[in-house]
C-alpha cells in the first residue's frame, strides 16, 4: 500500500500569523538504509526531472565518450548541468558541438530564455533571441547526440523512448537506483523520457554514482565546477561553492539531492508545491542541522522599502 503524507517544512510568518506554508519530504540515507526522514512518502514515486542528469551522464564513462573526445571537467559538468544559459555555459556548449561534429539545430530540447536574470537583461538590451543552447538542458542533449554518434545510432529521434540511447539510459538509471519494479515514465520538459521512483531510490542512485571510483570524473566535474552546474542564483551552485565535499543537483518539481562524498550519505528534499525558494531554504537548513554545511541566506520578509515585516522559518 502506498502512503503519502507530507509534513510542514517551512512557514512565512508576519506579526505572529502564518501567511504561507509549504509541505514536503526530507530523507537522509546511506548505502544500506534510510537514516532519517521527515514526511512519510512510503513507496510513492516522484519523477527525477533534472536530478536524473548526472545518472544519465554515467554513460559518458560507460561508453568511453570521455576518452574518445578527451572531455574536460567543465565539459562533463555541462552535460550534467541545469545551467543558467550564461556566456560561460554557451562557450562550453560550442566546444562540445565542435568536438562531436554536430550542429545546435540537431538539439531537440526546445528553446527558452536564459535562467540568469543578468543574461536575460543583457540579451534584451542587445536585441538577442534565445537559442536551444540557452535551454538549461542543452548540455545533456549535446551529450546524448555525442553518444549517438559514438555508437552509430540515429541522431534524429534520440529523444524517443524506444531509441537505443533512451533504453540504455533507463537501464542505467534502474541499475544505479536499485529499482526492482517498473515505475511511471513521462516526458520531461526538454522532451526526453524521465522516470519516477521513491525518494529512497533517488538517494541510492546518487550514492552509487558519486561514491563509486569508476565515476570520479563526474564527481570532480561537480566539485570543481559548481558555476557550470548551475550558475547565477542557482541553489546547487551555492551549496557546492560553500562546502568542501558536497555535491548538489536541483530538479523541477521541488527536488534537490545532496551527496556528502566524505561520509557517503545523501539528502533528498521534495517540496510538494514545487516552490523554488522553499526548496532552497529547506535544503540549506537541513544541511545546517546535519552539520554538513553552514550557508548564509536571508530569511526575512521585507517591504519594497526594505522594512522587515516577517520571517521565514524552517520547521525541520
Amino acid at each position: 500500500m502506498i502512503f503519502n503524507s507530507p509534513d510542514t517544512l517551512i512557514k512565512y510568518i508576519r506579526e505572529g500569523l502564518v501567511e504561507e506554508q509549504h509541505f514536503g519530504y526530507l530523507l537522509v540515507s546511506n548505502k544500506i538504509h534510510v537514516v532519517d526522514r521527515v514526511g512519510e512518502s512510503g513507496n510513492y514515486p516522484f519523477y527525477l526531472r533534472s536530478c536524473a542528469k548526472p545518472l544519465q551522464a554515467a554513460l559518458i564513462i560507460d561508453c568511453g565518450l570521455d576518452t574518445k573526445y578527451n572531455l574536460t571537467e567543465e565539459e562533463i559538468a555541462l552535460c550534467c548541468a541545469s545551467h543558467a544559459g550564461e556566456d560561460c555555459h554557451l562557450d562550453i556548449a560550442y566546444k562540445l558541438l565542435d568536438k562531436f561534429g554536430i550542429d545546435k539545430d540537431m538539439l531537440r530540447c526546445g528553446i527558452h530564455e536564459s535562467l540568469s536574470k543578468t543574461k536575460r537583461n543583457q540579451m534584451l538590451l542587445n536585441g538577442e533571441q534565445p537559442t536551444t543552447l540557452h535551454n538549461n538542458c542543452s548540455g545533456k542533449h549535446i551529450m546524448m547526440l555525442g553518444l549517438c554518434k559514438l555508437n552509430g545510432w540515429n541522431t534524429k529521434d534520440y529523444d524517443d523512448i524506444n531509441h537505443p540511447l533512451q533504453k540504455m539510459i533507463k537501464d542505467k538509471i534502474y541499475h544505479l537506483c536499485e529499482l526492482k519494479k517498473q515505475y511511471p515514465v513521462t516526458t520531461d520538459g526538454c522532451g526526453v523520457p524521465i522516470y519516477a521512483m521513491p525518494l529512497e531510490n533517488m538517494a541510492k542512485g546518487y550514492i552509487n554514482l558519486f561514491c563509486n571510483p569508476k565515476y570520479e570524473k563526474i564527481k570532480y566535474a561537480f566539485l570543481n565546477n559548481p558555476y557550470i552546474i548551475g550558475g547565477e542564483d542557482r541553489t546547487d551552485t551555492k551549496i557546492i561553492q560553500n562546502s568542501e565535499n558536497l555535491i548538489a543537483k536541483v530538479g523541477a518539481g521541488g527536488l534537490c539531492i545532496v551527496v556528502n562524498t566524505e561520509n557517503e550519505e545523501c539528502l533528498v528534499v521534495k517540496i510538494s508545491d514545487c516552490d523554488m525558494k522553499a526548496r532552497e531554504i529547506v535544503t540549506i537548513e537541513a544541511l545546517k542541522n546535519m552539520h554538513w554545511a553552514n550557508i548564509e541566506y536571508d530569511n526575512t520578509i521585507k517591504t519594497l522599502h526594505g522594512k522587515v515585516v516577517g520571517e521565514i522559518v524552517a520547521t525541520l
